[in-house]
């Protein structure tokens, strides 16, 4: 269970950020604000440092420099309510293929969410793995694998998710399923950063675009006033 949250215009502020790779700047210059209730789409061409934005959000990636405030505050002297409000899915689903999709979800709520079999079990009928919820996930496919961690979406209760990439490997019918989460989610006040190949279905979708201007990396946002993207 997320504790409460402090009151704040936003739940994360970014200030001036700055990543380098391989020798490469990918951004800098970069700032914007993620308030309830908004998705956000992280745009930009291969290697322009999406996924590493994404993984410099959710504080797994440290090579950076910059501002960082989570609900008015420093994120690194609140790491512990950070932790607890962001949900990270990653490129790569994190299934473990021992595992069944029910082992799995029971291990990516252990210690953040007191969930009953029953909810596991309902959300991965809910994604279509009814019939395999006991099956050891290495005997999956790929779109198999993604729908496990999917369905964690089902019943996360945290206010900021971070996803990378949730469509890959999804069929058509997926993708909508997926898509209707997410509108779902950014109506009850949910925040939903993203990235993505796919063009998502979604009205007031804010973007952040990397990798953008005459050979020089650099930021641009929409139009849509709730974003606070800039950069320098």
């Amino acid at each position: 269970m997320t504790e409460p949250l402090q009151q704040a215009d936003h739940l994360l502020k970014a200030q001036r950020l700055e990543c380098e790779r391989d020798g490469r700047t990918l951004f800098r210059d970069l700032s914007f604000s993620i308030v309830p209730g908004t998705l956000t789409r992280v745009e930009g061409p291969n290697g322009s440092g999406k996924t590493t934005l994404l993984r410099i959000l959710a504080g797994l990636n440290d090579n950076w420099s910059g501002h960082i405030h989570w609900c008015g505050r420093p994120r690194h002297k609140q790491w512990d309510s950070v932790r607890r409000n962001t949900l990270y899915l990653g490129h790569r689903p994190g299934i473990k293929g021992v595992l069944t999709p029910m082992e799995n979800l029971q291990a990516l709520v252990a210690g953040r969410q007191a969930v009953s079999r029953d909810v596991l079990s309902r959300a991965l009928v809910q994604v279509g793995l009814g019939p395999w919820q006991n099956v050891p996930c290495e005997h999956l496919s790929a779109g198999q694998k993604r729908r496990v961690a999917l369905a964690r979406l089902l019943f996360a209760d945290e206010p900021l998710w971070l996803l990378d990439e949730a469509f890959t490997a999804l069929d058509v019918e997926a993708v909508a399923a997926v898509e209707r989460l997410l509108a779902d989610r950014v109506r009850d006040g949910g925040a939903v950063v993203m990235t993505t190949h796919h063009q998502p279905a979604l009205d007031d979708m804010q973007r952040i675009l990397l990798g953008h201007g005459p050979g020089q990396p650099a930021a641009e946002v929409s139009d849509e006033p709730v974003a606070e993207v800039s950069h320098g």
